[in-house]
């Protein structure tokens, strides 16, 4: 497939088994999903040759198997970031785009500085900074005892939470919001956004990346005992990553810190409370957090799908692909896969089966999801602690196919229970 043109609509129904800018899909994805699955199987490929995934089976074998990857995915093309070191070079990948060599090389030096050991020493620290902005979203209320819980607390917590680690200074918190909801929207194929879209993302990757490289020069000449600095020091086999490639592997991390963690946070805690039933349940079992924070990211996940290429001419669910051959993987549509889970569209925070893929699978499994689970089992387990519920059922969504969230979830907080 040759690359792809930018906000073509024409191309949707040649492309994709799905318009994502219908609303009824834009509000639940899951019954369109189901939809297609019922009709056509585990694999779709659509009149251009678009092949995409919509069981657990299918997703797990395209995210873990050798034979597929990024490669030069058509998809990917638009996700390439310039070196700021080399800027009329060939554009550079972030983690999240690599593929083995150099994948395994990267991965393998960040993954020092994610240890059980790390993530323990900042639970007592999520914890206070929930309270404190539960505190401030107490005193934000309105009359009625309304509040935006995602203003308060939800959108500024990950953000605090990772800062612990990387000590980013304060001046960049609002921007890497920002820069998240500009850069969000853009990992939507081409041909659905708009010139306006394009330009808001390239400038927010931009801004992402400028702060990386100063926050990667101020480490590398002053080390302190932050995760970036443990990161500049980081030796694997006499290897360090160069400052092209930490202020590139801390722009992956703060977009998804900054970012998809609040996305996360957000869905889950829609979906909780959509459910006052499964809110008692938790209520009543508090100590069984971990796993209900992965019934609640597997029922709405915000990372919707992700893309790879065939490396290979090989075979999924019978489906023959060529070498080259783009591979649309929906998350969403495995984690509501009846062969995987039972009932799969009903929440059961009790659930012990089924293989949730909300934070991907294989080699690109998401290396920070210990930072994200610990953030969201902290702040779930504070709300739920606390007379709560919803005053608007339905909040709007922002656009996106990818990335699923909402931008705002107003809630009457009342006292601890």
């Amino acid at each position: 497939m040759s690359e792809l043109p930018v906000f073509d609509p024409s191309l949707i129904p040649m492309l994709l088994p799905f318009d994502p800018f219908d609303a009824s899909v834009h509000a639940d994805p899951y019954p369109t999903y189901h939809k297609i699955r019922d009709e056509h199987g585990a694999v779709y490929r659509s009149p251009a040759g678009m092949v995409s995934t919509f069981s657990h089976e299918a997703a797990s074998v395209v995210l873990k198997s050798p034979d597929f990857g990024w490669g030069d995915n058509p998809m990917l093309a638009d996700q390439m970031v310039r070196d700021p070191d080399a800027p009329d070079g060939p554009p550079r990948r972030i983690l999240m785009f690599m593929d083995p060599p150099d994948h395994t090389r990267v991965r393998g030096l960040v993954s020092q500085a994610f240890t059980p050991r790390t993530v323990e020493w900042l639970r007592p620290r999520a914890h206070r900074f929930v309270e404190s902005l539960i505190s401030d979203a107490l005193a934000a209320r309105d009359a009625s005892g309304v509040v935006d819980l995602h203003k308060t607390v939800i959108s500024p917590l990950p953000g605090l939470v990772l800062s612990e680690l990387l000590k980013v200074p304060a001046k960049y918190h609002a921007d890497f919001l920002t820069y998240f909801r500009d850069s969000g929207i853009g990992i939507d194929p081409a041909f659905l956004l708009t010139p306006e879209q394009v330009r808001a993302r390239d400038d927010a990757r931009a801004g992402f990346m400028a702060a990386g490289m100063e926050m990667a020069a101020e480490r590398l000449a002053d080390p302190g005992e932050d995760l970036v600095s443990r990161l500049a020091l980081a030796e694997q086999d006499g290897d360090r990553l160069s400052r092209a490639e930490l202020a590139l592997t801390l722009m992956n991390l703060l977009a998804a810190g900054f970012g998809a963690t609040v996305a996360m946070i957000a869905n889950c805690m829609l979906g909780l409370l959509r459910h006052p039933a499964q809110l008692r349940w938790l209520r009543d079992n508090p100590d069984k957090i971990a796993g209900a924070v992965e019934e609640l990211t597997r029922y709405d996940s915000p990372l919707q799908m992700t893309f790879r290429s065939a490396l290979r001419d090989t075979e999924l669910a019978g489906v023959q692909l060529a070498a080259g051959q783009p591979v649309m993987v929906v998350l969403g549509a495995a984690n509501h896969d009846p062969a995987a889970y039972q009932s799969p569209d009903v929440l059961d925070l009790s659930r012990t089966s089924g293989k949730n893929l909300g934070f991907g699978h294989g080699i690109h499994f998401c290396v920070a999801a210990p930072i994200a689970r610990l953030t969201a089992q902290v702040a779930i387990s504070a709300f739920a602690a606390r007379e709560i519920e919803l005053a608007d059922h339905d909040p709007a969504r922002p656009p996106g196919m990818v990335l699923r969230t909402i931008d705002e979830l107003p809630v009457k907080l009342g006292d601890p229970i």
